[in-house]
């Protein structure tokens, strides 16, 4: 039997503010209805009572090993949208599609480098995955569908692929129709996402070795590229790295000259402040920004991010460098929604997925409050917080 539950008088997000105190009443997964009618039949009744609802977060840079406990963090900080920017196993990911209850996840599956690239010599790529120039493009696309990428990944690494892979790669996805996301974390990488000949619709990351100009935050404005800033792992990347990271690159040449070639490619001094100065142009130009935070378990790695909590952090670091409460909130819900066409959640209506955060304090207030969660549902489902 179809089990109906009523959050009554909780004020709710509507994506511009915070509601009147109302009810929403959700059935088999799916919101059935947004209003002041009674809250009478229902098998369930959650007082909402000076609490605030907002849609499930979406998380819209995290790398997933196809690990259960990566889906249950995440569900327990509210992310109940995941959307993977390199899973290097998809079987394993794939295997944890629709677990009841848990996070959903979208993924590109493995990302497309070259041979000789940094990631290709940081990241447990199989060799047979690499894109070795514009004439592999299509091949490489192929096999991400058949695999069940749901969109494509590029990285933009220097020394990387040239700017004819990356065109021929974002074209290939495009024929297939399917979204283009391209890393890009420095300027040069940055550089060639805004010169591809057909653009990518989304650029991950920011420069950290300079601060993006008015006329490329414009261009990237006028091509309606959408941003994914990920601050949390810029100041990470940028903070000092710890002995046991030095030595891994000490002790594997190829590594450590690709990283000096690398550092040859910087247009500058590589500082958190460049990363944050480049997202306040692109809010000032009116780049759609979302909401990512490259979180990972990578083995060894010393840019690990927590699934999960850093989701708020990355909120809260978006807020201080000069975005609005409302645009941030908007950046988990709302916009990933429509950027990615997930046209099933990202707001609270009737016929949209039962994804919802029910909140103890108002984070229109101070964004902090986004971790102040009472209760979690992921497709209807509760999850019991651990």
């Amino acid at each position: 039997m179809s089990q109906r539950t009523v959050i009554s008088n909780v004020r709710v997000f509507d994506g511009v503010g915070l509601t009147p105190p109302t009810n929403v009443t959700f059935s088999d997964g799916r919101i059935v209805g947004v209003g002041n009618e009674s809250a009478g039949g229902a098998d369930t009744v959650v007082d909402g009572t000076g609490r605030f609802l907002f849609p499930g977060f979406i998380d819209s840079h995290v790398h997933l090993s196809g690990a259960r406990h990566q889906l249950e963090h995440l569900a327990n900080w509210g992310v109940t949208c995941a959307l993977g920017m390199g899973e290097w196993f998809p079987d394993k990911v794939n295997a944890l599609r629709g677990s009841a209850g848990l996070t959903e996840i979208l993924s590109a599956g493995i990302p497309a480098t070259t041979p000789g690239s940094l990631h290709s010599k940081m990241l447990p790529i199989d060799s047979r995955a690499f894109v070795t120039g514009p004439d592999d493009a299509p091949r490489f696309v192929r096999d991400r569908l058949a695999q069940g990428a749901d969109y494509i990944k590029i990285v933009a690494d220097a020394p990387g692929p040239s700017q004819a892979t990356v065109d021929a790669l974002v074209a290939a996805a495009h024929e297939q129709g399917k979204l283009v996301v391209t890393h890009a974390a420095t300027h040069l990488p940055f550089s060639m996402a805004l010169e591809a000949n057909p653009r990518p619709d989304f650029i991950t990351h920011v420069p950290r070795d300079k601060v993006l100009g008015e006329g490329e935050t414009q261009k990237m404005a006028q091509a309606q590229q959408v941003s994914i800033p990920t601050l949390a792992m810029m100041a990470s990347i940028c903070s000092p790295l710890p002995w046991s990271a030095i030595l891994r690159v000490l002790l594997h040449p190829s590594l450590l000259l690709t990283v000096l070639k690398g550092r040859r490619h910087f247009a500058g001094a590589e500082t958190y402040v460049n990363a944050q100065d480049s997202v306040k142009q692109l809010h000032r130009a009116g780049v759609k920004i979302l909401v990512g935070t490259d979180s990972n378990e990578e083995e060894d790695s010393p840019f690990t991010i927590p699934h999960g909590e850093s989701l708020h952090r990355e909120m809260e670091l978006l807020v201080e460098a000069g975005i609005g409460i409302v645009d941030v909130l908007r950046g988990a819900t709302v916009l990933p929604a429509e950027c990615f066409g997930l046209r099933d959640r990202g707001v609270i209506e009737p016929g949209k997925k039962a994804d919802l955060v029910l909140l103890k304090a108002n984070p229109l207030d101070d964004i902090r409050a986004t971790r102040q969660i009472e209760r979690v549902w992921c497709g209807g489902v509760e999850r019991t917080r651990g």
